[in-house]
């Protein structure tokens, strides 16, 4: 007889107001059976995969980023877009780029990967889908994660906040769930095939910050530490 596979167990109890989202009664238990059932390891551990979430706080919420998918690089993935987890080996191409961005717009030089420090700040990393099997991008696309982006995402449109929409695939989600009077930065992807053509040169970081000092809200330290 097969065994049965052991549940994929996710700790609830630091979501904070976003724990009322319907997805996570009526969606949630159906995407945790999926995940039970998966052969391939799960990036990244149940405990980080709601991080993103439990930093920021729909009220504290000022500025958006909108990602993919976790990195299917074991060591890499934490529960925040485009983050890296510290102590990793190396950094993925598009955050190298992320962080060249950062100097070439702010005139500093970023070294940390971890980007929790921009969570702290009011900076939700959010991620359209928030698990993925190792070694396989894009591998839970259809699992249902989307269905929280969507939710979050209305979530956020009761007043005006910053997002950074890098990519085509997070600028129609944020056109489709993000509505309001919000700073919409759309450039193309960091990533090595697409950063030339629009990401380099666009400036993000300064234009939130610009965006919030006339909103008399302190800028973000994007540099770091």
């Amino acid at each position: 007889m097969t065994a049965a596979p052991a549940p994929f167990r996710f700790d609830l109890s630091r979501l904070g107001p976003w724990r009322e989202l319907p997805f996570f009664s009526e969606d949630l238990p159906a995407i945790a059976a999926g995940l039970a059932a998966e052969a391939r390891p799960v990036l990244p551990a149940p405990s980080q995969v709601f991080a993103a979430l439990e930093a920021s706080p729909p009220d504290a919420v000022r500025v958006l980023i909108l990602g993919q998918d976790p990195y299917p690089t074991r060591g890499h993935a934490h529960g925040y877009a485009f983050s890296v987890a510290p102590g990793a080996a190396f950094l993925p191409p598009s955050l190298r780029n992320v962080f060249r961005e950062i100097e070439d717009d702010l005139g500093c030089r970023r070294s940390n990967p971890d980007l929790s420090d921009w969570a702290r700040q009011g900076v939700l990393l959010l991620n359209t889908a928030l698990t993925v099997p190792e070694g396989v991008i894009d591998g839970h696309r259809r699992l249902g994660w989307q269905r929280l982006t969507a939710q979050v995402l209305a979530r956020l449109s009761g007043r005006p906040r910053a997002a950074i929409l890098w990519g085509r695939r997070a600028q129609g989600v944020a056109a489709k769930h993000l509505t309001g009077d919000h700073l919409r930065i759309e450039t193309a992807h960091p990533s090595p095939l697409a950063a030339r053509k629009g990401f380099f040169g666009s400036r993000p970081f300064s234009q939130t910050n610009d965006w919030l000092a006339a909103r008399g809200l302190p800028p973000v330290d994007w540099c770091g530490t």
